[in-house]
């Protein structure tokens, strides 16, 4: 044997065929729990201890597998990582942070009722120009302008034409 071909008993021999891998990527939904307590605290950088300790002040509630395992979701993980900085770089207390997440949460629920109240409002919009076209058809019909020129609206059954003979009246009262 050559010895460019000797090889040294500490390296892992050259293979001959090339071993092919392949990477699955798999969506998951954001709200899908998923990841152990030790896997989101890995991912929140904390301690587990910590998501424990979050869970029992109400901060965050994890879901329950059936048996009793804690699972959290990329949601959980988000919400972890949005506590840390405010407790680590703006220097809130977990009490602050319990005040803030409860006033996110309460204007999140008005930015739905102001929603609710826009569509609302379209509809009534919607529904008042419809009703105000009614309107404007049926004085179209009622109303006219006098053939003398004036500028005043008269309503149809008041104008008299011109062509027209009205019956004379005797002086009785009768046609």
């Amino acid at each position: 044997m050559a010895s460019s071909q000797r090889r040294s008993p500490d390296r892992p021999p050259i293979p001959r065929h090339r071993v092919r891998t392949s990477i699955t990527r798999v969506k998951v939904e954001s709200d899908r729990a998923v990841f152990t307590i030790s896997v989101a605290a890995e991912l929140a950088n904390m301690h587990p201890q910590t998501l424990r300790m979050y869970e029992a002040r109400g901060l965050i509630e994890p879901r329950r597998s059936p048996k009793g395992t804690r699972l959290y979701s990329h949601q959980d993980v988000e919400q972890l990582r949005r506590i840390q900085e405010m407790t680590a770089e703006l220097g809130l207390n977990l009490a602050g942070v319990e005040c803030v997440l409860r006033l996110e949460e309460e204007l999140e629920g008005l930015h739905a009722r102001i929603e609710e109240l826009e569509l609302e409002a379209l509809h009534a919009q919607v529904r008042l120009a419809r009703q105000l076209e009614e309107v404007r058809r049926s004085f179209r019909a009622e109303l006219t302008v006098p053939y003398r020129g004036g500028l005043e609206l008269v309503r149809a059954a008041d104008v008299r034409s011109r062509f027209r003979k009205t019956p004379e009246r005797s002086t009785d009262g009768t046609a």
